[in-house]
């Protein structure tokens, strides 16, 4: 593989694509009920990839000084000098042209809310300078995926509108406890540079308090979705197995502290939007 493409895909954590990539599709699969056009479908991959891609390439460039203060982060690649940051703002760019156009071929009204949707997947990396909601502002970043997707097939606002919504709710606070536990290994740096972060403001235990209050709410969102879906025991299943892999990934964090949030983050949360996003195309095809 080309040297440059992989310190791109290294420095936007390309892999980290399966958090928001099953939940985006399953707003497609809600609106299709089953499995959307072909082309619509590989478009929503694009513009799911595109605008992740967008988001992470400008954290990276907003953040360089503050990662390189940061044992954790001090090797990514515009610290280092891997990349420069010409390049990324270029590669940033055309990430968020190329999402842009997407939405538009997807369809008109998608293309003109790419734009405020833009804003707040980049807006998320100011956001941690001056608010601690900005554990809930990522959610709400990854969270819009559902409701894109549902949009980019049905074309329009009619239909049930609030049910990729509701969906999209769940994520966001997944999301945002994920983040919030993720953040537990970075108290003692964002206490020293001022970052709001509620690990860092608050301690460990009222966090990991707070992260099991957003994965209870999302389990409950996700549930009440696929009742009003009229969906049977297999999206229930799944669901079922999401609460587990949620309850390790607290229970981890919990036993273990900082030395498990690596496994819980890539190894146990990874799953959870894969299992939601098989077992509610196992059940409406089913």
């Amino acid at each position: 593989m080309n040297s440059s493409l992989r310190k791109t895909l290294r420095m936007i954590k390309f892999e980290h694509s399966v958090f928001a990539l099953p939940f985006a599709l399953s707003g497609a699969v809600i609106a299709a009920n089953g499995m959307p056009p072909f082309a619509d479908f590989g478009l929503l991959v694009l513009a799911a990839v595109f605008a992740r891609s967008a988001a992470m390439a400008y954290n990276r460039i907003h953040d360089r000084h503050h990662d390189a203060s940061n044992e954790r982060t001090a090797n990514r690649e515009l610290v280092v000098g891997a990349l420069s940051v010409r390049y990324a703002i270029i590669f940033t760019l055309l990430c968020s042209f190329a999402f842009i156009g997407i939405a538009f071929l997807l369809t008109p009204v998608c293309g003109w809310l790419s734009l405020p949707c833009l804003a707040v997947l980049l807006g998320y990396s100011h956001l941690k300078r001056y608010s601690y909601l900005c554990h809930l502002g990522l959610g709400i970043a990854l969270g819009l995926a559902p409701a894109g997707a549902w949009l980019a097939v049905n074309k329009s606002f009619d239909g049930d509108w609030q049910l990729p919504l509701i969906i999209g709710a769940g994520v966001s606070l997944w999301v945002a406890g994920f983040d919030l536990l993720y953040a537990i290994q970075d108290i003692e740096h964002d206490l020293q540079q001022g970052t709001f972060s509620i690990p860092a403001r608050f301690g460990m235990k009222a966090t990991k308090c707070v992260a099991m209050v957003c994965f209870m709410s999302a389990v409950v969102l996700w549930g009440n979705g696929n009742q009003q879906l009229g969906l049977g025991p297999i999206s229930m299943l799944g669901l079922a197995l999401v609460a587990v892999l949620l309850a390790v990934e607290l229970f981890l964090v919990h036993r273990y502290g900082k030395e498990k949030i690596p496994m819980a983050f890539f190894k146990v949360n990874a799953w959870v939007p894969m299992v939601y996003f098989l077992s509610l195309v196992a059940d409406i095809n089913y």
